[in-house]
């Protein structure tokens, strides 16, 4: 063999380790981060707290207020993002009932209108009855519960993180 032809495989083989190591640095920044977003729900716990809304006279029986909050997990830099609402009705004396104020099919905010005692979604036509069942339109399960309770006089919602798909609907 020529001294030419050694140098040729000499850098031939230095360019394809060069590939290779630069094609594995890659494929692990890309990598680590789907990791970690596919372990971050197996890792993450799910902090719920109770959020004091009001006291009891500030809702009257039959009356569907949208209520604000700020979430479970509020991130020091998110401002007003780590704010949520909620639509609180209070169905008698001593018993709430509190839904999402986002729109179970495509996460839209609805809106309360009270004369025909209906939620409704603008995006796309959605309708849900006072009870949050689903009326009519695409979306394809009831709004959203949230835990509501009376402490002390004091009207609280068991707040979750967002997405609130992830909540207990299970009354306490």
């Amino acid at each position: 063999m020529s001294e030419e032809t050694t140098e040729e495989i000499n850098r031939r083989k230095f360019l394809i380790k060069l590939s290779l190591a630069l094609g594995g640095i890659a494929a692990a920044a890309v990598a680590i981060p789907v990791i970690g977003a596919l372990l971050a729900p197996l890792l993450k716990k799910n902090p719920q707290t109770w959020r004091t809304l009001g006291t009891s006279n500030d809702f009257k029986v039959g009356s569907t207020t949208l209520i604000s909050f700020i979430n479970a997990d509020p991130l020091p830099y998110a401002g007003i993002t780590a704010k949520s609402a909620a639509w609180l009705r209070r169905v008698s004396e001593n018993d709430y009932i509190a839904f999402s104020a986002n729109c179970s099919h495509l996460g839209c905010p609805v809106r309360w209108e009270e004369t025909a005692e209906l939620f409704m979604c603008p995006c796309h036509g959605g309708v849900y009855y006072k009870d949050g069942t689903v009326a009519s339109g695409p979306p394809p399960k009831p709004l959203t519960q949230y835990q509501v309770r009376v402490y002390n006089g004091e009207v609280q919602l068991l707040t979750a993180p967002i997405p609130i798909t992830t909540l207990n609907t299970s009354k306490k």
